[in-house]
């Protein structure tokens, strides 16, 4: 019991850093701008101009080949996983406010976001040292010898079925508007208040479609034994370009994402952290 409440009181202290706010904050900031360039490469798809792979490991290489892009990748990298720490108290000790399955889903969606944020601070990291490498090969490739093994097709089309899950939630939680709890809408005007709402519903929904139609690609990959369909969200964007007005359909889904990266602006001022 004493080790709990140890553990608990060392996470409500890392809870309430004031420099772990300021960090996370700042992480908004960079995780907005990571997918400005996401939406940015998924435009690229669209009408066929980009070699790049559609999606945040993409968009972070995209940036460290800019100038001054490695200095911003560790300043984006530090908030990151600054991020990553908030979430994760969030997950031991947060979302208090809730109750009972509200509480649960939430201490859930922080583990996940955990996950999130550390990965792509490692991403940012090792793109600054010039060892990332093409993440959607890699999915492809890992796809592939989990599908060669005994039990393998299984596991991929379950990661499928999570992934598209989860892509389903986020249409859900951005339509419902479930987001605004977790900003300070007291603090905002009336008008700015209207952009984060609107901001938000088409950024959630924009994202969770791509990830649904990620997890959908990696079932059928699972199905066919087609590792060449689970490339994640790269794929997903591609598959979406090939379809009857795939490039206007792109477009709206790059749009949509942009406007979550704008989003994420307005949460570095008024996110409850």
């Amino acid at each position: 019991m004493s080790l709990t409440r140890n553990a608990g009181a060392t996470a409500a202290q890392a809870a309430n850093s004031r420099w772990l706010e300021l960090l996370t904050r700042a992480g908004f900031i960079g995780y907005g701008i990571v997918h400005l360039l996401f939406a940015w490469l998924a435009l690229q798809i669209a009408f066929g101009k980009s070699g790049e792979e559609g999606n945040q490991n993409g968009a972070l290489r995209t940036l460290g080949a800019q100038p001054m892009g490695k200095t911003l990748l560790v300043i984006i990298a530090i908030g990151l996983f600054a991020m990553a720490v908030w979430q994760a108290t969030e997950a031991a000790i947060g979302h208090r406010g809730l109750q009972d399955k509200d509480r649960l889903f939430e201490r859930i969606a922080s583990v996940v976001r955990t996950i999130v944020f550390a990965w792509l601070g490692y991403t940012a990291v090792k793109v600054v040292q010039d060892a990332s490498s093409n993440a959607s090969s890699q999915q492809q490739q890992l796809s592939e010898k989990l599908m060669s093994s005994g039990g393998g097709r299984v596991l991929v089309g379950l990661a499928g079925l999570v992934l598209a899950a989860v892509g389903i939630g986020m249409v859900i939680y951005g339509l419902k508007k479930k987001f605004e709890k977790n900003l300070k809408t007291g603090e905002m005007s009336p008008k700015t208040h209207t952009l984060a709402r609107r901001l938000g519903m088409a950024g959630y929904a924009a994202r969770g479609t791509v990830f649904a139609l990620a997890g959908l690609l990696i079932v059928v990959a699972a199905v066919k034994y087609d590792p060449e369909k689970a490339r994640g969200l790269d794929a997903a964007l591609r598959t979406l370009r090939d379809q009857s007005y795939g490039p206007v359909l792109l477009t709206l889904a790059a749009l949509g994402i942009a406007a979550f990266g704008v989003y994420c602006f307005l949460q570095s001022r008024y996110r409850r952290v």
